[in-house]
C-alpha cells in the first residue's frame, strides 16, 4: 500500500501461576480462568523511520455476552486504521503546525 504499512495482531492472553515479582521462563497456565483476546491494529507511514499514522487496541474477554458486538466494533475500528493516510484525510497531530506573529515592519 503506498500510504503505509498496516499491521493487525490478535493475541490470546492466559493467566499463569507465576508471580509478578519473580518472573520465570516456564509458567503453568491456570485452567478455568478468563482468557481475554486482544486486538491491535497499527498503520505506519513509508518514511525511513516509520511513524504511527493511526492505531487501535482493545483487550476484552472472549466469553462476554456482547462478544459479537465487540468483534464488529473492533473490525470497524481496524478498517478505519487501515484507511489512515489514504487520500485527503491526512492525520493531524497537535504541534504539527506552528504559527508565529511577525514583527511590525
Amino acid at each position: 500500500d503506498p500510504s503505509g504499512t498496516f499491521v493487525q495482531l490478535r493475541l490470546g492472553l492466559a493467566q499463569t501461576a507465576c508471580r509478578k515479582r519473580a518472573p520465570q521462563r516456564h509458567c503453568r497456565v491456570l485452567e478455568g480462568r478468563r482468557r481475554p483476546t486482544c486486538l491491535a491494529c497499527y498503520k505506519f507511514d513509508t518514511s525511513d523511520v516509520p511513524k504511527v499514522l493511526d492505531k487501535y487496541h482493545n483487550c476484552g474477554p472472549s466469553h462476554h455476552l456482547a462478544a459479537k458486538e465487540i468483534r464488529q466494533r473492533d473490525e470497524a475500528e481496524c478498517r478505519a486504521v487501515e484507511e489512515a493516510g489514504k487520500g485527503d484525510d491526512t492525520l493531524y497531530l497537535p504541534g504539527m503546525f506552528a504559527f508565529s506573529r511577525g514583527l511590525p515592519a
